[in-house]
């Protein structure tokens, strides 16, 4: 019989968890690059634009749109010009008064009517700003409304009603968090590992849901499916790298900086095989719901209801069975877990699953709320799983969904005061804080789970 040497048999594991992947992600189309622009540095303002004959820009993932308005309904076939960050590109509106511009690139453009179009007798009522700057980072799309006829009047929405719907959206915000931090919490309280490629598992979550879609499956059998893809992710990375670091006695440090390392590789592994352009999910531009004074979007609220679900889901298995029970006695001594018979490498095998079927299905929900998928998406709220993980206690799972949710409002709320590219600032800066006064958390305990 042939034995390999542990070292062999880590290399043998390495490249198992990457050919899973690689395998994977076959599927997911890369994005294909848009062509050069045109220089169109001669304009002095955008609304020369149109006689450059300007780009109608809609191979672009990045948009800008909006709906034109009056008193008697939409306005349609009135033109709309976006110039900025060296590009210009034009829009009608269309019968419900709806028109979208695809950009280049995330930043700063001026947005104009060409009121020369506009039907007789319609003008832009008082106090709309034309032409205006649009600014959006962080998302793939943003969205301005313009106002006309005589007699309406911008108003400003009042500052209750703003809260309570900044309130609302960061509450959903905050679930979506949780899902992966709760998965993050378990891994770290069964293991002791600061996981860095939990991010990408995120990402692997809406990667796969958008091979699958793009397969032909229907949307709710590929979200299952890429769960379930996530699922084996975190198996595989069990199975064929931490378990044996483990066994060879690996420290955590050094097993950190392996996670470091793994995030990479896989990071740009998904680049490799999906691009580095933003796709959308189908379905990812949802409606507009009205709960009374304030709104949110079919999509954040379907994301609040299905991760609340889960996440009482798995409140109950971690309470009232026997798994769960093992779980917790895993992390809170793993030495006595295995002298009352607890098989403590199955136990932890199944956290890594569980862990990875949460991140994957938190990605999915993130990429319907950003929206869009890209290969660095779980990069981007990396440090927000941490923050909400840390803020509610290492390796709580309550904890993590105490903190998360806190980080959600937080961020959202703070909307109303901070400049877009500002909100994760703060809450990140809300996690230094608690970490000074009180650093084992919200809800640290001497219990690590549960």
């Amino acid at each position: 019989m042939i034995t390999l040497s542990t070292p062999a048999r880590i290399r043998r594991s390495l490249l198992l968890v990457l050919g899973f992947l690689s395998i994977v992600l076959l599927g997911a189309p890369a994005a294909q690059a848009s062509p050069e622009l045109p220089d169109p540095a001669q304009h002095s303002t955008v609304l020369q634009a149109r006689s450059a004959g300007t780009i109608q820009a809609s191979e672009f993932d990045n948009r800008i749109g909006g709906v034109l308005r009056g008193a008697d309904g939409p306005i349609a076939d009135v033109t709309v010009i976006v110039a900025g960050n060296g590009f210009e590109g034009e829009a009608t509106s269309g019968p419900n008064g709806a028109w979208s511009i695809g950009v280049p690139e995330q930043g700063t453009y001026e947005v104009a009517i060409d009121e020369e179009t506009l039907p007789e007798g319609i003008a832009l009522a008082e106090g709309q700003e034309n032409p205006r700057q649009v600014t959006f980072a962080n998302t793939s799309s943003a969205t301005t409304l313009f106002l006309f006829g005589e007699g309406i009047v911008t108003q400003q929405t009042p500052f209750l009603e703003t809260l309570a719907e900044r309130a609302l959206a960061g509450f959903s915000f905050g679930l979506l968090l949780a899902l992966s931090a709760v998965g993050l919490s378990l891994i770290f309280g069964t293991t002791g590992l600061t996981n860095f490629a939990h991010g990408e598992m995120v990402t692997l979550g809406a990667v796969l849901a958008f091979a699958f879609a793009g397969a032909g499956l229907p949307i709710a059998v590929a979200i299952i499916l890429a769960v379930i893809g996530g699922g084996l992710l975190g198996y595989v990375q069990d199975a064929g790298l931490w378990k044996p670091l483990r066994h060879r006695g690996t420290g955590l440090v050094p097993m950190m900086i392996v996670s470091i390392g793994l995030a990479l590789a896989l990071r740009y592994i998904i680049q490799l095989f999906f691009g580095g352009a933003t796709q959308q999910l189908p379905g990812s531009q949802g409606e507009i719901i009205d709960l009374g004074a304030i709104s949110i979007s079919r999509n954040n609220l379907t994301s609040l209801v299905v991760s609340l679900v889960v996440i009482l889901l798995v409140a109950f298995l971690l309470l009232r069975t026997r798994i769960g029970k093992a779980t917790r006695a895993v992390a809170d001594n793993p030495a006595l877990a295995a002298a009352s018979g607890i098989d403590v490498d199955r136990v932890i095998r199944i956290v890594w699953v569980m862990g990875g079927m949460l991140a994957a299905l938190g990605g999915i929900l993130w990429a319907y709320y950003r929206p869009g998928v890209s290969y660095n998406m779980g990069q981007q709220i990396l440090l927000l799983i941490f923050a909400g993980v840390t803020l509610g206690g290492l390796g709580t799972v309550f904890g993590a969904l105490v903190g998360s949710i806190i980080v959600g409002l937080f961020v959202e709320i703070s909307t109303i005061w901070l400049e877009a590219d500002l909100k994760y600032v703060g809450a990140l800066l809300i996690m230094i804080l608690v970490l000074l006064f009180r650093p084992q958390g919200i809800l640290g305990r001497r219990e690590r789970i549960g």
